[in-house]
């Protein structure tokens, strides 16, 4: 007779491998044509509103592992806060302006100075749009659920027309105005940067040290002395206009043989031996501030170099005496300025020098050194030449140098309401909380921002010139540039002609003829974006401002976060957003930035490809992802493995659920203790899951989740309940009791799974018997929620010494199995010899279920034989156990045999046979 065949052995459609690559497509191509995001707020209409909104990432080229990491980040956010009761509105956007875009078309071979402007505007907005639809279906693929139908772009017209009313505000209140002053220019863009699109990399520069013959001394110096000035950058010397000291330090005069120079005291020694000075006398000494006004001559121009003062003068390096070109550098331009200095910037937009700069007309600033550097000698200045190394600042896009340069520009005031900004930084939930203090020094430390470039494809500045050249900005001509835009898009500012674009009938006293001309840059980028609160969050329906939430990358507290904070302090007084969450880079599982030269990157749609987008979110979930995240082929496959063990858990749960409804749960007051200790365990699970994602501490979820399916189930109650599930009669309280456990489990389990990985979620969903009934998607479900047990915590405490006491026993039975006198601990009988704290012992019932032996006998007044294993509060004796190995299950008992019509069975699974496979027939 098979007695296999009256075991109730799992049964589920619910695959043991994932098939992930192939399935979540399709999966994605149902929740399209069901609207799945539109159900998800539909199922929480009236509720709250959770709004995180989306920064937009650049429109160009695939999305590489930090997009994806990013995008993961917010959509287990948004599908947990969905399943908390909120609707959770996700307008995906795309940043679609600027260089990249216009450079993505040079390398097609289009050359921008062959076309209009207004034309070349309509390919990069072409190619822009091709780019979104590119990303978007990569987005997509992740599994990420949002409007994807209805995104926001900074090149849509109604876009582009609110920017232009923040823009307006802002000029309104003072903010904005134009000045001659120093900012990072690009050669290579050519184009000003702010701040934000600045990178630092190391270069090695000339380093040399020149002398300026004083002219008129003031009764300080004489005319046969000489200044020693440092510098890195030879090719500002044409555009020396001053000498710096700092009024608080001392200068020395030093005669070295014929000649007399000019430093401070405290670098005398250091530069003797950097000049290889022989008998340095110092002549006299004297204060910074007597310095004052004193005039040298330029090394090689017919012209006066005035000594200055400044602050910014240190002692770090060179002589203390700072070379001074107003056009070309920060403080050089603010104590130029105090000092009504020229600001000579003699280089034109491509980097080249002009004829303000004699003698290197037409070179491109870097080519300049030598020559200069060869001037110096030809002319006797030259003290000494070597090279240093140094951070030096680049073009982010083009990663080309970039300088210094003094041009015409528009700004926005950071300084004219910078105490408003750094009040609303503490109205923020920052996460990390560090994310505070690093906005707060961003903020106290920076200048005003550089918000014009001239480029071609942005959002023009909408300023116009009346005859006498002034600036016209009023509230009249930014409406009517927002209308036009609304309807007609920005590129109406390069086709139409300034009358064409100013109200009716606008007159102004800059103009008495009614002559206008428009401005011809465009905004910063950063503006764009940094606006998306007034262009997405107060236009769309669903949306609101502040958002709920911000979360980017690390790098955007001095890009996007930094932007949207002070065009929404401009504008309403109030930070754009409650909450900013940061994360950090990708790196490779070294710990290196990921380069294509190094081969160590990892595309994400090749690991979508061989693993599926789940395998991706789970890595999301499992790095801490504050900090910087490994990722490697490696890691990922370590995942997959995790991954797999979750997947093997569910499908034995599903497996011992093929013949169970949820009308046949027993009540849990019904259930045996076992069953009641794993609900309490679930309800803990439950708890530290739920806590963790309301923190956004997704690692803590991941590990809740590891630690639960692979030891309080797998290793734990599963081991324990195939006896109950298998052997026991099919409606059997202990049998249906853990159908119940595992009914719970798995729903409350798949639910807590859903916004980590949503489509591995939803196949198990489709195989929770009845779970339709519920919902046809878990997504559109609630979160668990814990249910009341009595006496949970005395249950917990009990079953948590009935489980160390599980563990001494097992120890006990290894040992028995290498001393060959068991085989499998079902052939084991077990004697426990309890102390004071295990008499509990005495009074549990089926501890040879949860020790899994054939037999226990539990010893409260005895003496212990010497052979027995000693713990701390427990003796430990194993014995072959007696009888014969039941062939139902697998048992060794006395009682096998003594029933006639089933002699191979014990008396339990005869009688188990008997009553649930009376007439059928088991050959």
């Amino acid at each position: 007779m098979d007695y296999k065949k009256t075991l109730l052995m799992p049964k589920t459609n619910f695959k043991m491998r994932g098939g992930l690559p192939t399935k979540e497509p399709q999966m994605q191509e149902q929740w399209d044509r069901e609207h799945i995001y539109e159900q998800s707020l539909k199922v929480n209409e009236g509720k709250p509103t959770f709004i995180l909104h989306d920064g937009p990432p650049y429109a160009n080229g695939n999305i590489h592992i930090g997009h994806a990491e990013n995008k993961v980040l917010k959509d287990i956010i948004n599908r947990y806060k969905s399943m908390t009761g909120y609707q959770a509105v996700y307008v995906p956007g795309w940043d679609t302006h600027g260089l990249p875009i216009e450079q993505q078309l040079a390398k097609q071979g289009i050359d921008r100075k062959k076309m209009s402007v207004a034309d070349l505007r309509e390919k990069c907005k072409e190619y822009a749009l091709g780019q979104v639809e590119h990303q978007k279906k990569q987005f997509k693929r992740l599994g990420v659920r949002a409007d994807w139908d209805h995104p926001y772009l900074t090149l849509h017209k109604e876009y582009e027309a609110e920017q232009i009313k923040v823009f307006g505000e802002m000029a309104k209140k003072g903010y904005i105005y134009k000045d001659k002053k120093t900012v990072y220019w690009s050669p290579s863009s050519e184009s000003a940067l702010a701040e934000a699109e600045i990178e630092y990399k190391d270069v090695k520069s000339y380093s040399i040290y020149v002398a300026f013959h004083v002219t008129d001394g003031k009764g300080v110096l004489n005319t046969d002395e000489e200044v020693i000035i440092w510098t890195t950058t030879p090719w500002t010397m044409p555009s020396n206009l001053a000498i710096c000291v700092n009024p608080k330090f001392e200068y020395s005069v030093v005669q070295v043989g014929e000649r007399k120079f000019v430093v401070a005291s405290e670098l005398v020694e250091k530069l003797t031996a950097t000049f290889e000075w022989e008998n340095p006398q110092i002549l006299r000494s004297f204060s910074g501030k007597d310095l004052e006004y004193v005039v040298c001559r330029h090394p090689f121009y017919d012209r006066s170099s005035l000594m200055i003062l400044g602050d910014h003068v240190t002692l770090d390096a060179g002589t203390g005496c700072v070379h001074t070109a107003p056009g070309f550098g920060a403080d050089d331009f603010y104590v130029g300025k105090k000092y009504g200095l020229d600001i000579l910037s003699p280089v034109d937009d491509r980097g080249c020098m002009t004829d303000e700069a004699p003698g290197f007309e037409g070179m491109f600033y870097e080519k300049t050194n030598e020559p200069v550097i060869e001037k110096l000698k030809e002319v006797g200045a030259l003290i000494k030449v070597g090279t240093f190394t140094h951070s030096y600042p680049h073009d982010w896009r083009t990663k080309k140098p970039v300088i210094w340069r003094a041009t015409k520009q528009w700004f926005a005031s950071i300084k004219a309401f910078r105490s408003e900004i750094l009040s609303a930084i503490h109205e923020v939930h920052w996460i990390p909380a560090w994310g505070d203090v690093r906005m707060t020094n961003m903020i106290k430390d920076r200048e005003d921002w550089c918000i014009s470039r001239q480029r071609a494809w942005g959002v023009p500045i909408p300023v116009f010139y009346g005859e006498d050249d002034e600036p016209i900005i009023t509230d009249e001509t930014i409406q009517q540039v927002a209308d036009l835009f609304r309807k007609h898009g920005s590129n109406i500012w390069f086709q139409w002609d300034a009358k064409d674009l100013l109200p009716e009938g606008f007159t102004s006293e800059h103009s008495p003829n009614g002559v206008f001309r428009k401005e011809t840059d465009i905004m910063d980028v950063w503006f764009d974006s940094g606006s998306s609160h007034q262009g997405v969050l107060t236009t769309r329906d669903g949306l609101r401002r502040p958002a709920d939430m911000y979360l980017e990358g690390s790098d955007q507290y001095r890009g996007w976060f930094n932007s949207s904070l002070a065009t929404s302090v401009a504008v309403t007084g109030h930070a754009p957003y409650r909450q900013v969450l940061s994360h950090g880079f990708t790196l490779d599982g070294k710990g290196l930035k990921m380069s294509k030269s190094v081969g160590n990157v990892i595309d994400p749609m090749k690991v979508m490809q061989q693993y599926g987008a789940d395998i991706i979110r789970l890595w999301v979930a499992s790095v801490d992802y504050q900090a910087d995240a490994r990722v490697s082929n490696e890691i990922l496959s370590q995942v997959a493995e995790v991954y797999r063990k979750i997947r093997n858990t569910v499908r034995f749960m599903l497996g011992n659920l093929s013949d169970f409804t949820a009308d046949q749960a027993v009540p849990t007051n019904k259930m045996p203790e076992l069953e009641q200790y794993m609900l309490v365990k679930l309800n803990t699970f439950i708890d530290t899951c739920l806590k963790n994602y309301e923190n956004y501490q997704f690692l803590n979820v991941y590990k809740a989740l590891q630690n639960y399916c692979s030891l309080d189930l797998s290793a734990f109650y599963m081991d324990i309940a195939k006896d109950a599930l298998y052997v026991q009669p099919k409606e059997s309280l202990v049998r249906r009791s853990a159908q119940t456990v595992l009914y719970k489990t798995v729903v409350a389990l798949t639910k807590i799974l859903s916004p980590i990985i949503p489509h591995t979620a939803e196949e198990i969903w489709q195989h929770i018997p009845g779970a339709d009934q519920i919902s046809s998607y878990v997504q559109l479900t609630d979160m668990p929620e814990k249910e009341p047990i009595t006496d949970s915590d005395a249950l917990e405490e009990k079953w948590a010494k009935l489980i160390n006491v599980r563990d001494e026993v097992f120890k006990s039975l290894e040992k028995a199995r290498d001393a060959k006198l068991i085989g499998k601990s079902l052939e084991a009988s077990v004697v426990l010899y309890t102390t004071k704290q295990t008499a509990f012992l005495t009074e549990c019932h089926d501890l040879d279920k949860l020790l899994i032996v054939s037999h226990v006998t539990v010893e409260s007044e005895h003496t212990v034989p010497e052979s027995a294993d000693h713990y701390a509060d427990l003796a430990v004796s194993v014995s072959p156990a007696e009888g014969l190995k039941c062939e139902r299950c697998w048992a060794v008992l006395p009682t096998v045999g003594e029933d006639k019509e089933h002699p191979t069975l014990c008396a339990h699974c005869a009688e188990t046979v008997r009553h649930d496979y009376a007439g059928v027939t088991l050959e």
